[in-house]
């Protein structure tokens, strides 16, 4: 009991609540359709994941002639290849070597749809159900009750007293490696309620072929998201080709034991680490133990890392998604629940941060409408 109010404590001041929020409002839960849809190869560089995987980020792939094909021509897709040039032009005053090359990305609404939730938390909704059969007393007890009824706005009435109960049993209680096949047998078969497709698909374009250009030009990509980073790990390499050292994100407490003779490492209840706002310079220092060149975020949860990463000596690249398109995905930014943008925004013309305006700059949103 003890584990779980600890837990509760922390995540009153994390992302959690917000997530609770977002339900409230949007009254939207996962859908799952049969794994053979769910297993179909995306097109234009998100992957479905395989039975084994070793994911591994690829050295200095060739270049195409086109780099960014999704990228309408404008400020955005220009700076972008003005700081590439600028920093790898061996010549230049600006030269950076690949040692310093390092590029942040947030995960939710930067790389991937958070709309209508972020997706750790239709992950956890799902995972009451999957656990109902060995908790009878569920379905007689709140928030389970309502969940497993498919009323998430009921459930997560509560707030984060509500939301902690849910993560506390869901993410939990199990080892890391018990966790890791969780994650990817559900993000193989889950779908995004609007598209009816694999979360796996709900990417961005853009953003899949701005890694890679990056990649190709000598940069190191690493995901800092204000979700878990054992939530990211399993898939991220197929998906963004990204590997698991290279995710910084909200940790839980772990605890190593040997049970049975067997060495293994246990899920706790309690929050270990917060990446978010404040936490993502301090998780990239942890982590990284150098200041990135280049950051990318959507929300006021990224400011700080952009803060932190366009304000070091030299040549710096900061960029904020902002969702502008209702049609091909969501338009949201200072009055939405999750995603908050405001401050950020109204900052980024003096910091000198460019702001990618999704319906203007983006040809294509996701890979499927290839």
């Amino acid at each position: 009991m003890a584990r779980l109010e600890s837990h509760r404590e922390r995540w009153s001041h994390a992302r959690w609540y917000v997530l609770a929020l977002v339900v409230l409002l949007a009254g939207a839960c996962t859908s799952r359709t049969p794994t053979a849809e769910a297993r179909a190869k995306p097109a234009g560089g998100a992957t479905s994941l395989p039975e084994s995987s070793q994911p591994q980020q690829t050295a200095s792939p060739a270049i195409p002639a086109d780099p960014l094909p999704s990228w309408n021509a404008g400020a955005a897709r220009d700076a972008i290849v003005a700081f590439v040039a600028r920093v790898t032009r061996q010549d230049g005053p600006d030269f950076v070597p690949p040692s310093e090359r390092i590029a942040t990305f947030d995960n939710d609404g930067t790389l991937w749809s958070e709309q209508p939730m972020y997706v750790q938390l239709a992950f956890a909704l799902d995972r009451v159900r999957d656990l109902a059969p060995k908790h009878p007393e569920w379905h007689n007890r709140e928030p389970f009750k309502s969940v497993l009824a498919g009323d998430a706005k009921n459930a997560l009435a509560g707030g984060e007293h509500a939301v902690a109960e849910l993560i506390a049993a869901t993410h939990a209680g199990v080892t890391t490696e018990e966790f890791d096949a969780i994650v990817r047998q559900w993000i193989s078969t889950a779908h995004h309620p609007r598209y009816g497709r694999p979360y796996i698909e709900v990417v961005y374009q853009p953003m899949l072929e701005l890694l890679a250009y990056l990649r190709a030009n000598g940069f190191k990509t690493f995901i800092v998201s204000g979700g878990g980073a054992d939530f990211i790990r399993p898939w991220a390499g197929d998906v963004y080709g990204i590997p698991p050292e290279q995710i910084i994100g909200s940790r839980a407490k772990l605890k190593y034991e040997v049970h049975d003779g067997v060495p293994r490492i246990e899920r706790l209840a309690g929050v270990d680490f917060v990446d978010d706002k404040a936490g993502k310079p301090v998780g990239i220092q942890e982590q990284i133990g150098q200041r990135p060149i280049a950051a990318f975020g959507n929300s006021d949860g990224d400011f700080e890392m952009l803060e932190w990463t366009t304000s070091g000596p030299g040549p710096r690249l900061g960029m904020i998604v902002h969702h502008t398109d209702p049609t091909r995905e969501w338009a949201y930014d200072r009055d939405s629940p999750i995603g908050t943008l405001a401050r950020a925004l109204d900052e980024a013309p003096k910091r000198g941060w460019i702001v990618i305006d999704m319906k203007q700059d983006w040809k294509t949103v996701y890979p499927f409408e290839q």
